[in-house]
Order: C-alpha cells, then structure tokens, then sequence
C-alpha cells in the first residue's frame, strides 16, 4: 500500500471519529498554546527589561557603600556611611575612562504646593546626572554649579509631580513648592520617560543640588551612592577598574581587604537581569510542557482504543495483502495527523494568547523558533506515543483478528 493511500485511510478514520479525534487533539492544543504564551511572556520581558536598561544608557555605572561586619554583625548597606564627597572630588579630577560623574543622597516625602500634596522621591545631585541617566528638560532649564556651591533651594521636578502640584495647565517654572518643609523654587521640568517594566513611574521625582538636599534637608555628611558613565560601552571594564583603584586609595585600603563599596554597571544589571528572565521562562515552559506529556498520552490511549475497535478492519487489510509495516504505518500516519493539526490549532491559539496579553499590557514576543519546536514535539509525541498502537496492530494474527467480535 503507497503512502498516499495510507493517508487517505487515516484522513477516512479521523473524519469518521470527529469529535474523539478533537478531544485528543485538545491536549495538543492547550500544551502547544501554553507553551507559546510561557515563552512569549518570557522573552517579551526580558526585551522590555532590556530595552528599559538600555533607554538609561548601557554604560552607567554605579557604586553603592558596601556591607561590612561590626560586633561580628553584617550591617546593611544602606546604613553604611563609606562614600564621602571627597571619594566624588577626587573621581572628578582623576577620571580618565569616566565621561560624567555626580554625587547622589537621596530623600523621601511629601511635596507641597497650597492645598496639592504628592508623595515623592528627592535626589540630590550634579547637572551631569541628567546626562548619565539620559535625562532631558523639556521646560525651563536645569540648575547649574553655582547652584551647587551655594546650596541654593533650586528643583527640576518630573512631569508626575508638576501634574500633582500644579493642575489645570499651570506653568511650575519660577514657582515654589515645599518639600518637608523646606522651599524650593522649580527652574525646570523634566520629558516624561513613564513608567518602567517594574511599574514603577519615573516621573514622580524631584532633582536639586546635592548639597541642598545633604545639609537642608537630611543634614549628612555622606553620600548614598555614585553615579558615573563611562566613556564608552567598551570601556566599561577599564572603568570600574579606574574606580576601585581610587576608592581603595582614597579608603586606605590595602593588600587583601575587602572592599568596603560596590560597584555595579547597566550592563552586568542586563546581564542579571536577562539570567533571571530565562530561569523563569524555562520554569513556565516545563511546567506548560507537563501538559503536552499528558496529551501525548490521551492520543496512545485513544489509539488502542481505535486499534481494537478496528481489528476486524485491520485481518481484511492484512488478508488482502497488507503487510505489518502497512499497517503500522496507516495507525503512526494517523496518531502524527492528529499530533500535528492540533499543534497547528495551539500555534494558532497560542497566537491569539499573546495579543490577549498584549491587551492586558504585558510585554509578549513570539520567537521564530518556538513554533518550529512545537512543531519538532508534535511529531514527536505522535510518533512517540503512536508507536505502540501502530505497533499492536501489526503483531496482530489476521485470521483472529477476522474473527473478532
């Protein structure tokens, strides 16, 4: 028997069994769309959280205090106290792969405007911190070093707080708010950016001078962290190295001691970032793939169904010439068809997930080779669990397969 007549018997045996063959194609359907959603949810992500990173620039660098043991207790790092103004000033002069460099202390609290209120997050920094972070005023102007040496009482605010303080149209440049208290006159907005793949809103911030904010408003001597970008992306390394060389000096730290700051680039962040994605991404996928074993399964018991179901059939063809292979090849024909169209059916539902998704706001990506993996497991598992079926009804004896009742 050719091939093409083998398929035309199984085309024949799945038409005739409709609504049994859909629910065995069913599983197929569910696993195969679940697992397209899983991994467009996943790699949809990590672009998002690539693309976000990116949008800040890749070559930021960042140093942080770091955890350090008194008492025979690690303290955390944020209530350390290791980065001074004099560790930024000597970056400053010394930096040879750094192109921008700005101090940062940050605050928390209530802005304030008349009878408007608004919960945000006040950073005290240098001019050049708008050019590390990417940052652009889209009116007014930003302050400037003078500012900075006389501590003066100047903002830049993000377009989440200038909507919150200042309603109806109003023009925040030139005007005042207070922020715990203190008053600080706005000299310029900054271009909305929205809110990141985290959810949080980079809008609702406020920017002044970082002296302002350590000796008005935290009364501090020290920094939270360091901002620098490097030159370029490539140089990044060459960067941090520069770094560790001058905080170490700078902290009189020698030999083998640890260090007492951390320093973390955008880029080893992406990095992180996009493992983690993966890991998660692979989680899901298994835990959708489960599905797909249990289809493959409801397709071999479907099978043995049909096999005995067709015994008689099965003794004619084999009494007529058939032989075993022909057999085995008519029932693995049609356990692949079946596999396969309801691989086809997922892809297609799985498709439609993704734009549900979308809808929803979640960032989604179809890869090219997802689908063609589900196609590579279709056949698989149709081959796979169609085996044995195909295999039981070429063993059978055709005389007592005639007499079957």
């Amino acid at each position: 028997m050719n091939i093409i007549n083998l398929f035309k018997v199984a085309l024949r045996a799945i038409a005739s069994n409709k609504f049994r063959s859909f629910l065995s194609m069913l599983g197929i359907i569910i696993g195969v769309a679940a697992v397209i959603i899983m991994m467009a949810i996943g790699q949809g992500s990590k672009e998002s959280i690539r693309q976000n990173i990116s949008q800040m620039g890749t070559n930021i660098i960042m140093i942080r205090p770091g955890a350090d043991m008194r008492g025979g207790v690690r303290q955390d790092p944020s209530a350390m106290q290791t980065l001074k103004v004099e560790d930024y000033k000597r970056i400053d002069q010394e930096k040879r792969f750094i192109s921008h460099v700005s101090p940062e202390v940050t605050a928390s609290g209530q802005a304030i405007n008349g009878a408007n209120n608004t919960s945000t997050s006040l950073y005290g920094e240098m001019p050049e911190y708008l050019d590390i972070k990417q940052w652009s005023v889209s009116d007014g102007e930003c302050f400037t070093e003078e500012d900075v040496k006389k501590s003066a009482k100047v903002c830049l605010i993000g377009k989440t707080v200038a909507d919150e303080l200042f309603p109806n149209g109003q023009d925040p440049v030139g005007r005042t708010l207070r922020f715990k208290s203190i008053p600080f006159r706005v000299v310029g907005v900054l271009k909305s950016k929205g809110y990141n793949s985290f959810g949080m809103d980079q809008d609702n911030l406020m920017i002044a001078p970082y002296t302002t904010v350590m000796k008005r408003v935290l009364a501090q001597n020290y920094l939270s962290s360091i901002n620098c970008s490097a030159l370029t992306e490539e140089l990044t390394d060459k960067a941090i190295e520069e770094l560790t060389t001058v905080l170490r000096s700078n902290h009189k730290i020698s030999g083998e001691a640890d260090n007492d700051f951390t320093i973390r680039s955008q880029e080893e962040m992406m990095q992180t970032m996009s493992s983690t994605m993966d890991t998660i991404t692979i989680i899901l996928v298994v835990a959708a793939a489960f599905s797909l074993l249990v289809a493959g399964i409801g397709i071999m018991n479907i099978m043995l169904v049909s096999v005995t179901e067709r015994t008689r059939e099965i003794g004619l063809r084999m009494s007529v010439g058939a032989t075993g292979l022909d057999i085995s090849n008519q029932f693995l024909i049609e356990s692949v068809m079946i596999s396969i169209t309801g691989g086809v059916l997922g892809i297609i539902v799985g498709y439609l997930g993704t734009l549900i998704c979308n809808k929803f706001g979640l960032p989604t990506s179809i890869p090219l080779w997802s689908i063609l993996v589900s196609f590579a497991v279709c056949t698989v598992i149709g081959i796979g669990f169609g085996y044995f079926p195909a295999q039981k009804a070429a063993n059978m004896d055709p005389i007592e397969a005639i007499r079957y009742e």
